[in-house]
């Protein structure tokens, strides 16, 4: 008998006297588990379940299912949409006057009185963003001494999905 033979052994009578202890297994089938009896409970075990296997795939019939149907409706349906669900959703609406970019340098040197140019000409229209997407250009208003904004071009939904693309 080899070594490893032998540690296996050793290790199978330790589980076996532990299992014996724990009351999990009787005395008389721990001393009946030996190495060779195994293997002959493995054989016959494959024979048993390989016999089950083709009982089976005798007996097997296919399942009967309902036939599929398209359940998908299209995007715009006859049917009202309800939008009042969505009406009190609070939204950020700003106004973009340009934009420009600079190092951090430039900007750690702006104090008061500093100019920043912008990547806009004077009187062109302003981007009105909601939630950050452009949604119309407008000009800028005074009202009653506060700033508002006129809306001068809404951007269509098709021009918006274009340009996220």
């Amino acid at each position: 008998m080899s070594d490893t033979e032998s540690n296996d052994d050793d290790v199978m009578d330790e589980w076996a006297d532990a299992l014996a202890e724990a009351g999990d297994v009787p005395d008389a089938d721990v001393e009946a588990a030996t190495p060779e009896t195994d293997a002959d409970a493995n054989s016959e075990t494959e024979s048993t379940e390989e016999a089950d296997n083709a009982e089976a795939t005798d007996n097997v019939q296919p399942a009967s299912l309902d036939p599929l149907e398209d359940t998908s409706s299209s995007v715009r349906d006859d049917r009202e949409v309800n939008l009042d669900v969505i009406l009190d959703v609070p939204v950020e609406i700003s106004m973009e006057i340009g934009s420009t970019k600079m190092n951090i340098r430039n900007l750690l040197q702006l104090n008061q009185g500093s100019v920043v140019e912008l990547d806009r000409l004077a009187g062109e229209p302003l981007n009105v963003k909601v939630n950050g997407t452009l949604i119309a250009h407008g000009e800028v208003v005074v009202v009653n001494e506060k700033f508002g904004i006129r809306l001068t071009d809404i951007i269509s939904p098709a021009e918006r999905v274009k340009k996220l693309s």
